[in-house]
């Protein structure tokens, strides 16, 4: 009888720990069971350096959503961002979407500003005012070594 009553704890604690396991694996991974709980924004950046999906889309220094996917307009040389923005949130057709550094050398993150002057976005819609990355090596290369094209344009006057 002792053998068996060890066996059913021990059978109680696997499957809770697999309960466990289940749910903290939904929500780390943001997999919704009960239909969406967000909707899709897209954005169009020159560059998009640092950023990686699943980084966060953060609004007023709140996460509001998350970078769901790239893709590359080869025809007008910009890269296509794809947002998934928690429902309940709203962004109007004037916002600003800017990658931002946290810190010095840290993650990048979207940065939105909501707008508020026109319409709101709804699912699908474009976020057409975008700011890209500033490349901190570029400015620190033109600070150290100087302007190369500023003392060109000197001589040629």
């Amino acid at each position: 009888m002792k053998k068996f009553s060890n066996e059913t704890v021990v059978g109680i604690f696997v499957v809770i720990g697999l309960f466990a396991i289940g749910y903290m694996t939904v929500k780390l991974g943001n997999v919704g069971f009960f239909g969406e709980n967000s909707y899709s924004l897209y954005a169009n950046f020159n560059t998009v350096t640092g950023l990686r999906e699943g980084n966060p889309v953060n609004m007023l220094g709140l996460e509001i959503g998350r970078v769901e996917k790239f893709t590359m307009d080869q025809e007008n040389q910009v890269v296509k961002v794809t947002f998934k923005i928690n429902k309940g949130i709203e962004i109007y057709d004037d916002a600003i979407a800017s990658i931002k550094t946290e810190g010095l050398i840290g993650d990048k993150f979207v940065a939105m500003d909501p707008g508020g002057g026109g319409d709101l976005l709804a699912d699908g819609d474009i976020i057409t005012d975008t700011n890209s990355p500033t490349d901190i090596m570029d400015l620190i290369s033109k600070y150290a070594f100087g302007d190369v094209g500023s003392g060109e344009e000197e001589e040629e006057e």
